[in-house]
Order: C-alpha cells, then sequence, then structure tokens
C-alpha cells in the first residue's frame, strides 16, 4: 500500500472518489492538480493540507492564488505546466491521473520518469502514446495499476498468470441507447446521453459510454497494458455491469471479476495493490441478481466501437487522431453545436483527412492530436 499520491483532475468523478478513498485509508495528499472548480480545490486543500495546488484554467488559477494568498501552499502556473509540476511533485509514491484527455499525456510521463506508481484512470495516455508510454515505465520501473474497472479487473485476473492468457473479455453495459438504430439516436440530446444506467462518470466519458467510443478506447488500452492484440480482446456487451471483465486462460478456464458498479473499488486496489484494505463500497449479493447476461456489440448500431477497433490494428497515429477528434466533437455536441450521430462521422472524416503516421514520435503525437482537433473546429463549427 502506498502511503502518499498526487491526485490529477482531482475535483472531477474520479478524483473526488479518489480523494475520498485517501481520506478514508489516511494517504498523504502532497499535490492536487484540477482544472477550474475553485470551490472544491479549496475544500481538498483545507482537508489535505498539500504543499501544492494548481487549475489549469487560467481565470480559475487567479482565483485559486488569491484565495490562497498567505498560506503555505504553493499555488502552479495553470494549463499543462501546473499538471506535470504536480505529476513530479517530491516526495509522493503514487499518481493518480484521473485527468480527461490527452493532456494527461506529458504529466503521466512525467510521472513514469520519476518512478512513480500510476494509479490510470487517463485512458487517452495509452490510446495515443501507448507503445511510448509501457516502453518509459519499463525503463524507469514505474509500476502502472489501471484504475478504470473493466481493467483493473483483468489486472486482477491475471495476477501471478503471466504467460497463461488465451484471450481478454472486455465487457461494457452498451450504454443507454443499446440497441438503438442510428435514426433512433438522430436525436438523442446531450441530457439523455449523460445518462449512463449503471456508473454516475463525468460527462465527457458518459456520452463516449453512449456511442461506445469509450469500450473502443478501452480495446486499445488494454492491447497496451496487457501486451496483447487486437485478435486476443473479445468485447462482450454485458448489461448488468456486474462482471467488470474476465479472462480466458490457455486451457479453457475464464476467470472473472465481480463486484458491484462503485468506481471506489478500483480506485482503491490500485492505491493498495498488492494489499486489500476494507472498503466503504456496498458488498455484491449474488442472490439478489435476476441473472447475467451477454452479447456480441452490433457494429452497425455501434459504428464508434467499429471505428476504434479498426484504429487499434492500423497502429501509428490512428488512435491519436480518433481520440482528439473524438473528444473535440464531444465537446461539440455537449455544446449543442453537433448533432450525437455527427460524433461518429466527424471522427470518421478527421481520420480520412489526417495523414497517417506508421511510427509516430511523441512530437509526431502530439501534432496529430492537435490537427484533428482543428479539424474538427474548422469543419464543424
Amino acid at each position: 500500500m502506498i502511503h502518499s499520491t498526487v491526485i490529477l483532475g482531482s475535483t472531477g468523478s474520479i478524483g473526488r472518489q479518489s480523494a475520498a478513498v485517501c481520506e478514508r485509508l489516511g494517504i498523504r495528499v502532497p499535490a492536487i492538480a484540477a482544472n477550474r472548480n475553485v470551490e472544491l480545490l479549496l475544500k481538498q486543500a483545507e482537508t489535505f493540507r498539500p504543499d501544492y495546488v494548481s487549475a489549469a484554467d487560467p481565470q480559475a488559477n487567479r482565483e485559486l492564488r488569491e484565495a490562497l494568498r498567505g498560506r503555505d501552499i504553493t499555488v502552479g502556473p495553470p494549463g499543462e505546466e501546473g499538471l506535470r509540476i504536480a505529476a513530479s511533485w517530491p516526495g509522493a509514491e503514487c499518481v493518480v491521473t484521473a485527468v480527461s484527455g490527452a493532456i494527461g499525456l506529458r504529466p503521466t510521463l512525467d510521472a513514469i520518469y520519476s518512478g512513480r506508481r500510476i494509479a490510470l484512470a487517463n485512458k487517452e495516455t495509452l490510446v495515443c502514446a501507448g507503445s511510448i508510454v509501457m516502453r518509459a515505465a519499463a525503463e524507469c520501473g514505474a509500476e502502472i495499476v489501471p484504475v478504470d474497472s473493466e481493467h483493473s479487473a483483468i489486472f486482477q485476473c491475471l495476477t501471478g498468470r503471466k504467460g497463461e492468457l488465451r484471450r481478454i473479455l472486455l465487457t461494457g453495459s452498451g450504454g443507454p441507447f443499446r440497441g438503438w438504430t442510428r435514426e433512433q439516436t438522430a436525436s438523442v440530446t446531450p441530457e439523455q446521453a449523460v445518462r449512463h444506467p449503471n456508473w454516475a462518470m463525468g460527462a465527457k466519458i458518459s456520452v463516449d459510454s453512449a456511442t461506445m467510443m469509450n469500450k473502443g478506447l478501452e480495446f486499445i488500452e488494454a492491447m497496451h497494458l496487457f501486451g496483447v492484440t487486437p485478435d486476443e480482446i473479445e468485447v462482450l456487451i454485458h448489461p448488468e455491469s456486474v462482471v467488470h471483465s474476465a479472462v480466458e486462460l490457455v486451457d479453457g478456464t475464464v476467470i472473472a471479476q465481480l463486484g458491484v458498479p462503485d468506481m471506489a473499488l478500483p480506485i482503491q486496489y490500485a492505491l493498495t495493490w498488492p494489499e486489500r484494505e476494507p472498503s466503504a463500497s456496498k458488498r455484491l449479493d449474488l442472490t439478489a441478481l435476476a441473472g447475467l447476461s451477454f452479447m456480441k456489440p452490433d457494429m452497425e448500431k455501434m459504428p464508434c466501437l467499429a471505428l476504434a477497433m479498426d484504429c487499434a490494428r492500423r497502429g501509428g497515429n490512428a488512435a491519436a487522431v480518433m481520440s482528439a477528434a473524438n473528444e473535440a466533437a464531444v465537446g461539440l455536441f455537449l455544446g449543442r453545436r453537433l448533432g450525437y450521430n455527427q460524433i461518429y462521422e466527424s471522427v470518421s472524416a478527421a481520420l480520412s483527412h489526417i495523414d497517417f503516421i506508421a511510427e509516430p514520435s511523441l512530437e509526431d503525437i502530439l501534432e496529430s492530436d492537435s490537427a484533428a482537433r482543428e479539424f474538427i473546429k474548422e469543419h464543424y463549427t
């Protein structure tokens, strides 16, 4: 179990739950960083008495600096630089990467270069630059312990079973529009898209779960985390969200991790691994389950999932382009400037427009990310 951790994205859904787990377990939090929720950042600063706090949004950063004037707390600069300083803050054993989007990539690499454990909740880091990130972790001796419920489940199922894996069974609920046709989803509103049937999450990831892009991102993330090919991962729709994922071993044995849909469980495990501690989460009552169902995804009704799986097979900078274009498109959808079905259409267009790079450098990936965002801005606003 670690005894101190930085939290990047401390005011978001995963960040807040990470803070609650740290408070309950008595884990010190020497640095916190978020986007613009100054009120909550100040409350967290009061709770944890950190050495360092930053807000990425410039106006929020000014408000934070003024509110903490005279306090023995360093207020970092806005933007990515503030996150990077937090990720490298001296004395921390772990960094929870709970920011959303590609902005988490450089801070995660900074934490890796510092040899910290990464409690990874920022899936875009591996989606965009998985080969670079995993290679850096191996070279620096940094542990990457996944926080996503699915990857945490796979991580737990594979413990002590190196070399025995045949395939990963990656589960997903199917979101609120499971079974809907493209005609039916054409009029979906942001309010409908963020109402996930099983999980309480932030707006962006909730929309990604509705379009099934999130499962596609997790597909790519699992490839890098567990060193497997696309053909060694099968996506299964599992509406009950009880089996968080499973693995099939070479002898045909299937091992699954079950639990209530509560992100506090994988967050806590990432911080206490390889040990376990009592949690505050509800216990799973198997006798209360009406049943567990599994089905193959309908790729025609889930084009974002199909698109992501295609990017996984293409490799190169394809996933970075897809992830950035999707992030920009979802932002437009949440702002009511893009239709729900246009999320897929715009991401597909960006992939067709931006040059493919088979073996991208980190700079190539970041440039591809910027180009994808600019393409969405130019063509859909």
